[in-house]
């Protein structure tokens, strides 16, 4: 049966700083530029506020670590053991692999296996690689996020991690390219379907190809402007799953306004039902 999950993400106005990489066409390289936001929680402190609350599971977003040295990974790892929560995905939010740019795309793709050292180190089970920033169409873009994919996963196969990629960004917005890579990839490679990802009138038949193959799911509910989730359209992917059969994490994602908590709640209490 499905179990309860959180994003960190649901947290980012309470977890302290964001250190936000891109690539600076520039230098020629990624940079990390920092987003104030206040610490009323620390990520140290997070696993076991969450067991108590009853989660079993925790992703963590790679900018919500503030550092990346051993004794902070030792650290966290050791926090996640006490509380007895799975370190289930480290989300490694930036990096275009699918890029016609060679420099660029190698750059990127060594600077994910050195984040896929880091969650090896913390105890990590897994990292979500973005599959690329590409135009869904472009077939050799395709093939290119699956060649460094399948790379990537043999690299974090020798760490014990594994490598799950996501309908995240454009190269992965219709469903037939994310099965393309899973096909390309072989059983190395995992995949994450987010309930708000997929757009316009076909979402819930890309869900429907994507999440008998997906390992974890973002639990995103559409909310309006106060934060409340839309209830009808939420079920109705949660329905999809079970439908599938899932039987994975349920990983709750809120972005909206207001107190992060009492967001997260309330979508806590429309995925309970469909929890073991």
């Amino acid at each position: 049966m499905p179990f309860l999950s959180l994003t960190s993400w649901s947290l980012h106005r309470n977890l302290g700083p964001l250190r936000w990489t891109r690539w600076d066409e520039i230098a020629r390289t990624q940079i990390t530029a920092t987003q104030d936001q206040p610490e009323l929680l620390s990520l140290l402190e997070l696993p076991a506020v969450l067991a108590k609350k009853g989660f079993r599971s925790l992703e963590v977003c790679h900018f919500h670590f503030p550092e990346t040295n051993d004794a902070y990974l030792q650290g966290l790892k050791h926090a996640f053991k006490e509380a007895g929560l799975q370190f289930y995905s480290l989300l490694i939010e930036y990096g275009d692999i699918s890029s016609s740019d060679d420099l660029r795309r190698q750059s990127d793709i060594l600077w994910i296996k050195s984040w896929i050292d880091i969650a090896a180190r913390v105890g990590a089970e897994r990292v979500r690689v973005i599959a690329g920033d590409a135009e869904p169409m472009d077939q050799e873009a395709l093939q290119r996020s699956v060649d460094a994919l399948r790379e990537l996963s043999s690299y974090a196969a020798t760490k014990g991690v594994r490598v799950v990629t996501e309908n995240f960004h454009s190269l992965t917005s219709i469903a037939d390219n994310c099965l393309a890579l899973l096909e390309g990839c072989g059983e190395l490679l995992g995949l994450t379907s987010d309930f708000g990802n997929f757009k316009g009138s076909e979402k819930y038949g890309e869900l429907v190809k994507t999440i008998p193959h997906s390992e974890s799911i973002h639990a995103k509910a559409q909310t309006n402007a106060d934060g409340y989730p839309d209830e009808a359209e939420f079920i109705r992917c949660l329905e999809i799953a079970k439908q599938a059969g899932y039987e994975g994490p349920l990983t709750l994602v809120y972005d909206g306004p207001g107190d992060m908590w009492e967001g997260i709640e309330r979508v806590r209490k429309l995925v309970t039902p469909y929890l073991n």
